[in-house]
């Protein structure tokens, strides 16, 4: 009888006929746990080999305009991020309450399926020349923790933002983030996501539907 070191067993699955080490995030991270309400979603990637993208997020020929390749740097002293980054922050600051996710597409688009544990903040609504209200920035900024002044508002308790869209040829999540410098939201809190959507189903990380969080 074949012997299997059993240090390998946690690291291997079988699909029929063929035994395939496990698709992990990072060399050293196989999944982790998303608090949503009284919900606790897995985060893990896609287990088989073959899968491919499809749709949308497939595509290689867009419209420019609108949808023009987005610059790496979204704003000065904005950091840009990848899934690592990401998921680093999902494990630390989203989880101890001190970040914040935030889907900057449309509430259609975000129903459809968004990154889980983000929260769908539409660009709109945060950058006033693209049409957000005196209210739609009071209660954004609120929600982030920022506290209204006289003269303007006071950051030192608002929270670290990672904001992202569709991807790297997506401007909301740039437009968004640039209505937050504007009304004077610290550079260094805030983190731009580039690859967005699409890279997130490029490493085959799970969707989650809006419309079933409870």
């Amino acid at each position: 009888m074949m012997n299997i070191n059993k240090g390998l067993l946690s690291i291997l699955f079988i699909l029929p006929g063929v035994l395939y080490a496990e698709i992990n995030i990072t060399s050293s991270l196989d999944s982790y746990e998303v608090e949503l309400g009284d919900e606790s979603i897995e985060i893990k990637r896609v287990q088989t080999p073959n899968a491919k993208l499809s749709g949308k997020y497939a595509q290689t020929n867009r419209n420019c305009p609108p949808f023009c390749v987005q610059p790496m740097e979204a704003a000065p002293g904005v950091k840009t991020v990848g899934i690592y980054e990401l998921v680093n922050f999902m494990q630390t600051e989203y989880a101890v309450g001190e970040g914040i996710l935030i889907d900057a597409r449309t509430q259609k688009t975000y129903n459809a399926g968004t990154i889980p544990g983000s929260i769908n903040i539409s660009y709109n609504r945060i950058n006033r020349k693209a049409g957000a209200s005196e209210r739609e920035i009071i209660d954004a900024m609120e929600m982030f923790g920022a506290k209204k002044l006289e003269t303007g508002w006071d950051f030192s308790q608002a929270a670290e933002l990672i904001l992202w869209c569709n991807g790297n040829w997506c401007g909301l999540s740039p437009a968004a983030i640039r209505g937050l410098l504007a009304e004077g939201y610290p550079a260094e809190k805030l983190r731009y996501f580039r690859g967005g959507m699409e890279d997130w189903l490029h490493y085959g990380m799970p969707v989650f539907k809006a419309s079933s969080i409870k």
